[in-house]
């Protein structure tokens, strides 16, 4: 019997109608024998709608967190009222529903006394969306006849206490796995799930980062030993580049675990960069389709590439981003520099996403996200003090509005050329190249240009991923 794990996003579950195409998708598999799980996010939209209202009530607003309350009871009564036959069933929905909206409430009305919005309140109102949208869907799929039972995350994922962006505990995770949910599919359920969020071993709730439903959706496909993983997203699959910079863009009919990590690490918006560690440890099939488009056969994720005419695959960048360098002629052959550079860092809460050295150890960069930037500066700044002062390091200096442009493709490991092809690039469209990195396992290339070569970039390189090499 095959057993499969379906993800479904924010636009999949916005409406209505489109959880009507959701629970067509999931009927079809579920009667043709297979074991389904369905892991859902909040309704399109609820996420911002509930971050916004969250610090609203910190800062007093009374008006806006009582708007979104209204807002959310009308928008998943709406949906019920659509899709089930009015009843117990609906009723019993509804009115879980309006205990969540006051729980909402609740919330917001202890924020607006202490106001202050802690990241432990915080995900508990953020978990609010999930938690919404799967009571509504499990009810919309009784209908038709399915077993459907809705689960709280809270009670299958564990995680550390790092709120906001917690840490998988896998060890606790795969025994509750084991505890709740295995028997449920045994049972014959079709578990209806809330991605996004875990708890910690108090029994505090978390979420997983933005756009965490998908990573919730591997960790259960993976603890379930699952011989499939489908997210259901609003496009075709993983696309050669961003179709809104070039409109030649196309879908890739496969790519490795590999080639899909660094094109999530690097911007790509189809699947949460953490997505693919637990399903690749399991050797599990993920595909990309779309919720709208059922017939298209999607993006396959696997463990190898499929072959393909171009050695580059796929273009991918992130705008908004800082460039630091430390430089000085003391720094050479002093260790620790860059540990130390890395340290100060993470103190800040920012993210490395490349780093580059000259191997005559005068200097390094790397590179953040702009809202971190300046403060990362001012970190390093106080960090190398003493050696700013003595002349061993000579500048800490911020590049501001620059952006990463990544080339992927497995093709490139061993063939030659392929750099000389991707900078020649660059150098006819009159493009400056400011710091380069490739990692040993030569999959991808990337660098940094000036954000207003962005676009120009982006189309440029993504005319080696569509002709043959």
């Amino acid at each position: 019997m095959q057993r499969i794990t379906m993800k479904f996003g924010g636009t999949s579950v916005g409406s209505a109608d489109a959880i009507r195409q959701v629970i067509d998708i999931l009927y079809t598999r579920f009667e043709s024998g297979s074991q389904v799980i369905a892991v859902v996010s909040a309704m399109a939209g609820v996420t911002d709608l509930l971050t916004t209202a969250a610090q609203a009530a910190a800062e007093g607003r009374r008006g806006v967190w009582q708007e979104t309350a209204r807002e959310l009871r009308q928008r998943h009564a709406e949906v019920l009222q659509a899709l089930v036959t009015e009843g117990a069933q609906r009723e019993i929905a509804q009115r879980e529903v309006d205990t969540l909206v006051a729980e909402f409430e609740d919330l917001c009305g202890a924020l607006a006394v202490v106001a202050e919005l802690t990241p432990r309140v915080h995900d508990l109102i953020l978990a609010l969306g999930e938690r919404l949208s799967s009571r509504v869907i499990a009810t919309a799929l009784c209908g038709p006849g399915v077993p459907a039972r809705q689960y709280d995350a809270t009670h299958l994922i564990v995680t550390d206490d790092q709120h906001q962006n917690a840490n998988v505990e896998f060890n606790r995770t795969q025994v509750c796995m084991d505890r709740v949910l295995l028997p449920a599919l045994e049972r014959g359920e079709l578990p209806v799930i809330t991605g996004f969020i875990g708890r910690t071993p108090e029994g505090a709730t978390t979420t997983l980062g933005r756009g965490g439903s998908d990573y919730s959706a591997a960790l259960i496909a993976a603890a379930c030993h699952c011989n499939e993983l489908i997210i259901w997203t609003d496009v075709d699959g993983v696309m050669t580049t961003d179709p809104r910079i070039d409109p030649r863009a196309r879908v890739l009919s496969q790519v490795s675990y590999q080639e899909v990590g660094e094109l999530a690490f690097y911007g790509a918006k189809v699947l949460h960069p953490r997505t693919v560690q637990p399903v690749q440890e399991r050797n599990i099939p993920l595909r990309v389709r779309n919720t709208f488009n059922p017939t298209h056969e999607g993006t396959l994720i696997a463990s190898q590439s499929a072959p393909s005419a171009t050695v580059i695959k796929a273009v991918t960048s992130v705008p908004h981003v800082g460039l630091l360098t430390v430089s000085g002629s003391g720094m050479m052959g002093v260790p620790g520099i860059a540990g130390r550079a890395f340290l100060a860092t993470a103190r800040v809460g920012a993210n490395i996403l490349m780093i580059s050295q000259a191997s005559s150890e005068q200097s390094f960069c790397f590179v953040v996200l702009d809202d971190r930037a300046h403060a990362v500066q001012h970190a390093l700044q106080g960090e190398f003090t003493d050696e700013i002062d003595h002349r061993l390091i000579e500048h800490v200096e911020l590049l501001e509005d620059v952006v990463i442009l990544t080339a992927v493709g497995s093709g490139m490991r061993g063939t030659p050329g392929i750099a000389g092809r991707v900078f020649t690039t660059m150098g006819a469209q009159a493009i400056n190249v400011v710091a380069i990195a490739q990692g040993a396992s030569e999959c991808s290339i990337s660098f940094v240009v000036d954000e207003a070569n962005h676009e120009k970039a982006v189309i440029a390189l993504h005319e080696l991923a569509l002709e043959p090499v």
